[in-house]
C-alpha cells in the first residue's frame, strides 16, 4: 500500500479548535474524508493515517467512527489523557479497535519544555507498549533534549518523531536541530515523518530549494526505511496544495531504491502502525 502517513480531519467549530485563529483562519472550515480523496487518488496513494487535532477522548471516538465509515482510513493516532491514572483503562478501550495505532500528544504547546519527563507522563507512554500502540512525538526544536531522554528511557517503545522535529526552515537554522535529530535516529524504536516541511518555510514565498538541506539532512541521519511521508494535510494548505507536497519528496527521493521508496511512501507506516489492506 502506498501511505499518507500523516493528515488530519475536522468538522470546525471554534471553540473545539482554539488554535485555529490567525494567520490559521483559512483552516476554519469542515475538512473530512470526500475531501481528501481526489488528492489521494492524483497522487497515487491507497490511504491515510488520521491524526488527532483536538486534546479530548471525544477526538479519538470521532476519528475511529469516520474511520469505520471511510476504508481510506487505514488507523487512527488519537488521543488519550496519559498524565491520567485511568490511562490504561482508556488505552484498553480504544485499542480493542484495529484501526487504533497510535496516540499523540500535542506537546509543543506545552509551556514547560521538560513536559515529557513529568513522571505521569512518562507513566502513560509506559503503558502503550502493551497494547502494541505507538507514539508520535510532536515538538519544536526547543524541546528535542527532552524527546531525546524520553527516547532513552523507553528503549522497546515505537516513536515516531512528526513533522522531522519543526526546525526553522523559515530562519535557515539548521546545525543543532541536525545534531540532535541524528541523535534520535541512532534509536532503532524511532521513526520519522517526512512531513510538515512548507509550513516551517515562508508560507508565500518558500522555493523548493530551501527545504532541501533539510531533506538532506533527514535522510543523511535515518535509514530510508525508517522514514515515512506524511502531508500534513489540511494544515498544508497554509503554505502550498496537495500534490506539491507530495511531489516535493516523490522528487527528492527518485534516487532512492525501488525497496527504500516502498517504504517512505507506506512500507514503513504499515510496519510501525502495523497497518492491513482494507476493503
Amino acid at each position: 500500500m502506498r501511505i499518507d502517513a500523516h493528515q488530519h480531519f475536522w468538522e470546525y467549530q471554534p471553540k473545539e479548535y482554539p488554535w485555529i485563529k490567525g494567520k490559521l483562519e483559512s483552516l476554519g472550515r469542515n475538512f473530512l474524508p470526500p475531501d481528501l480523496v481526489p488528492d489521494l487518488t492524483q497522487c497515487q496513494l491507497d490511504g491515510s493515517i488520521a491524526v488527532q487535532a483536538r486534546q479530548c477522548l471525544e477526538e479519538s471516538t470521532w476519528l475511529l467512527n469516520l474511520a469505520r465509515q471511510n476504508p481510506r482510513i487505514l488507523g487512527v493516532v488519537g488521543w488519550v489523557e496519559l498524565c491520567s491514572e485511568r490511562v490504561e483503562e482508556q488505552l484498553a478501550l480504544f485499542a480493542a479497535d484495529p484501526l487504533f495505532v497510535g496516540v499523540r500528544h500535542v506537546v509543543q504547546d506545552e509551556p514547560d519544555d521538560a513536559f515529557m519527563l513529568r513522571s505521569d507522563f512518562q507513566n502513560g507512554i509506559s503503558k502503550l507498549k502493551a497494547f502494541d500502540l505507538s507514539y508520535d512525538i510532536l515538538i519544536f526544536p526547543r524541546q528535542m533534549e527532552a524527546a531525546l531522554n524520553l527516547i532513552r528511557r523507553f528503549p522497546e517503545q515505537p516513536f515516531i518523531i512528526d513533522h522531522l522535529a519543526k526546525p526553522k526552515i523559515r530562519d535557515g537554522l539548521l546545525r543543532e536541530w541536525k545534531v540532535l535529530l541524528g541523535e534520535m535516529a541512532q534509536y532503532p524504536n524511532v521513526y520519522c515523518k517526512v512531513s510538515g516541511m512548507v509550513t516551517e518555510a515562508d508560507w508565500k514565498y518558500w522555493q523548493p530549494q530551501e527545504l532541501k538541506p533539510y531533506l538532506d539532512a533527514v535522510f543523511e541521519t535515518f535509514a530510508p526505511d525508517k522514514l515515512m511521508f506524511g502531508s500534513d494535510w489540511p494544515v498544508c494548505l497554509l503554505a502550498s496544495n496537495y500534490s506539491i507536497v507530495h511531489g516535493l519528496v516523490d522528487s527528492y527521493a527518485k534516487h532512492l531504491s525501488s525497496g527504500h521508496r516502498k517504504a517512505l511512501f507506506g512500507g514503513t507506516a504499515s510496519h510501525v502502525y502495523q497497518i492491513a489492506p482494507r476493503s
